[in-house]
């Protein structure tokens, strides 16, 4: 979808759907002729500007526009950009399959930067479909292939809050295609290859460490993981460098990235295993991030690191009861072969800490579904060994609008991990398992400030929602840009 920004008087608005947002206390008032239907819906209660009511109005007299939608808000006290996000998204979604053209005109309340910003990154997810794979004719009808986002009089900084939505989110859609892959068309080297395809025109370093240089260094955790499949691993390695004086610091973004997931010899059940697709879902994100850092240029030095795998079944596949060593140099029992996330990350932690010398680190993996027994789908759930360091991170995702809520690390849950045969075992208890899983993490990202987030529970849409389709969610783009972006040194 093309989207653009324009100054432009509401009424003169061409678009197919012009899309207003609507609020409970009053009818929108665009100065047409038009405005008499609207009000005319309010009084006869046919609409009321509750969040996610939409209506639309055919050929609204005095409007340069086809269709007027009304994008329900509720309370414009307090208005939040994520309501307004969502809003749109859902509009624009009503007008999928009804016209090509859309258009979002703010009024001058709304004329902020941030609610620009919400209006655009909400037409951009709104509009993508999980799609990419079908050959119907339904596909192109349903496409809206232009937008624009319209605000009246002078208002400074609403450019620039556009472009920086517009990357962000688009670099959102290219996660959730990522992630929305299937397992025989996106292998670890197909992952690594498309990463690499995106870095170079943005000016991205990339290094692809491959079997033989993991084997080299001593990464025993991961390869132990990926032994069992036909498809080999590799750790694709993301870095931006800013131009100029750099800011203190460099930040580390962690993406577990398991392009498929049987579990391995501790084999999942068949029920729903075709999901195991979006396994690779915190490492499809720290590539998106990436894509977005390029462009919007932060003043700190990121690095992105993707390990990626397959956890298969095979002849040569890791069982229960093995022993490997990590780049650490602990060793880890390995009692259950779907605990494998951990298992890769730990890996990228210390090649991260040892060998590229980051001072921050925050890592993304759909990791337990222990996490969505305790907080379903909607907080991501979040751990760290710092907390001035996941007070930035919170700040980060609070201007992202991606909710997390802070899990406990305590030393209690250290118990668990302890083996006879090992330094570690990868699972606790069934009890608290986020958490052992966790502090497992922790036991090697120490003493590096580090943030884990779990985002099994959020980074795929069981069902669709009005404003974003089922499947996956892109989840974590916004909250790592937003941290490089607001990078205090």
């Amino acid at each position: 979808m093309n989207i653009r920004f324009e100054r432009t008087p509401l009424a003169q608005v061409e678009a197919g759907a012009l899309i207003v947002l609507a609020f409970e206390d009053a009818a929108p008032v665009t100065g047409a002729a038009c405005d008499a239907v609207l009000a005319e819906l309010y009084a006869s209660g046919e609409y009321k500007g509750k969040p996610m009511d939409l209506v639309l109005v055919h050929a609204p007299a005095g409007l340069a526009a086809r269709r007027v939608i009304l994008a329900g808000c509720g309370k414009r006290d307090g208005l939040k950009a994520a309501t307004v996000r969502k809003a749109v998204g859902a509009a624009l979604r009503l007008a999928k399959g009804k016209t090509k053209s859309a258009a979002v005109a703010l009024a001058k309340p709304e004329q902020t930067p941030d609610l620009v910003a919400a209006a655009t990154s909400g037409a951009i997810l709104g509009e993508f479909e999980p799609e990419q794979h079908k050959t119907n004719g339904d596909k192109a009808e349903k496409r809206i292939d232009d937008c624009l986002i319209a605000v009246g009089g002078a208002t400074p900084g609403l450019e620039s809050a556009f472009h920086h939505a517009r990357v962000i989110a688009e670099s959102q859609n290219f996660t959730r295609e990522l992630v929305n892959e299937p397992g025989n068309l996106l292998p670890p080297l197909e992952l690594a290859a498309r990463a690499q395809a995106m870095a170079g025109p943005l000016g991205l370093g990339c290094d692809i460490l491959d079997r033989d240089r993991m084997a080299q260094l001593g990464m025993g955790s991961l390869l132990g993981v990926a032994q069992g499949s036909a498809f080999p691993p590799a750790l694709i390695v993301l870095t931006y460098e800013p131009a100029g004086q750099a800011a203190m610091g460099h930040l580390g973004i962690i993406g577990k990235g398991v392009t498929f997931d049987t579990g391995g010899v501790s084999i999942k059940p068949s029920d729903g295993m075709e999901k195991m697709k979006y396994d690779m879902a915190g490492g499809a994100a720290a590539i998106g991030a990436m894509r977005a850092i390029a462009q919007l240029k932060p003043p700190v030095k990121v690095t992105a690191l993707i390990p990626a795998v397959e956890n298969h079944v095979g002849g040569k596949a890791q069982r229960p009861g093995d022993i490997v060593k990590s780049l650490n140099g602990k060793t880890v029992e390995v009692l259950n072969t779907d605990a494998e996330g951990r298992l890769i990350l730990i890996d990228a932690i210390t090649y991260a800490q040892r060998e590229l010398g980051v001072t921050h680190m925050i890592d993304a993996a759909t990791l337990t579904g222990s996490i969505v027994v305790a907080l379903g789908h909607v907080h991501i759930g979040a751990f760290s060994n710092d907390d001035e360091w996941y007070g930035a991170v919170l700040a980060a995702s609070q201007s992202a609008a991606e909710t997390m809520w802070r899990m406990p690390l305590d030393d209690d849950y250290k118990k668990q991990l302890e083996s006879p045969f090992a330094d570690l075992q990868n699972i606790g208890t069934r009890w608290g398992g986020s958490i052992t899983a966790a502090y497992f993490l922790k036991e090697f990202a120490d003493p590096t400030p580090w943030v884990h987030l779990d985002i099994a529970g959020t980074a795929w849409l069981d069902e669709g929602k009005p404003w974003m389709a089922k499947g996956p969610t892109g989840v974590c783009v916004r909250t790592f840009v937003e941290l490089a972006m607001g990078w205090k040194g």
